[in-house]
């Protein structure tokens, strides 16, 4: 008997976004062409892709820079969507840095192990001393808008809007990569300075028990999703960002083995989401 058609899948990227200390577009290309060995795929910058949607099984978001950049086309993109009933791998019911970042806030309230932040004046004094503190915008991605002041402040009519944090005095940041619930692996930039040169990372059974608190708390059945933490002078691991709009991978600093695996589970991952 032929075969049945296969699934159609509209990947979402910018090709031409310049990040720092990365290569968006060299990652994309190589996970394209290996999801073309079971689905049908096309490429879309963010922009089209609400005018695009129709006819596509699922769309999957992959490098498609800050939304800050094209905030109005996004919020097309997801109404339109759900209008469809679109299925969006991501789901876009994350609670992570696709929300924005109140999740920060949140957790911090609720005691996990995060930088320690607020988003209103009136909380200011429950941060702990610092020599430094920094601002960010709530909807900010890749240092947009950052700010690093010697006091803790927001500006006047800020409160909601922007977050304050306590600049942490930490050894090296660490990331680890999941699809679905499922651990792949771990990446650590060993120099502060230099966030974006990387090296395989050895988790340990404590650091995966962080790392998956998170993604337990998230409740986003498939997708994939970087937590990124710094470990601090006192050996601590605290939460930095919990990325699952469209994580940057590292895919070139991972061995054969790694890449492949993680390849074949995000082909699974999206097949189960298909089904």
């Amino acid at each position: 008997m032929p075969a049945g058609p296969r699934p159609s899948v509209l990947l979402v990227t910018d090709l031409a976004y310049e990040a720092r200390g990365r290569r968006y577009c060299d990652e994309d290309i190589h996970l394209t062409s290996r999801l073309r060995e079971d689905f049908d795929i096309a490429l879309c910058h963010p922009r089209d892709a609400a005018a695009l949607l129709e006819g596509f099984d699922a769309v999957v978001v992959r490098n498609s820079g800050p939304v800050l950049h094209y905030q109005e086309a996004y919020d097309a993109f997801c109404a339109r969507a759900r209008e469809l009933g679109t299925r969006v791998y991501n789901p876009l019911t994350g609670r992570g840095d696709m929300a924005g970042k109140q999740y920060l806030v949140d957790l911090s309230r609720a005691g996990y192990p995060v930088i320690p932040t607020v988003d209103r004046a009136a909380d200011l004094g429950l941060l702990p001393d610092a020599e430094g503190y920094v601002i960010k915008p709530k909807l900010g991605a890749d240092s947009v808008g950052l700010q690093f002041v010697r006091n803790p402040e927001l500006p006047p009519g800020a409160d909601g809007t922007q977050l304050v944090q306590p600049r942490i005095d930490f050894r090296y940041e660490v990331s680890f990569y999941f699809v679905d619930h499922d651990f792949q692996y771990a990446l650590n930039a060993p120099h502060p300075d230099q966030r974006w040169v990387l090296e395989p990372y050895g988790a340990s059974a404590a650091d995966l028990a962080f790392a998956r608190a998170f993604i337990d708390w998230n409740t986003l059945d498939h997708g994939i999703q970087r937590v990124d933490a710094c470990r601090t002078a006192g050996g601590e691991l605290l939460l930095v960002e919990l990325e699952d709009l469209n994580p940057y991978l590292s895919l070139d600093r991972v061995g054969e083995p790694v890449r492949e695996a993680f390849v074949a589970r995000m082909k699974t991952s999206l097949t189960d989401l298909l089904g």
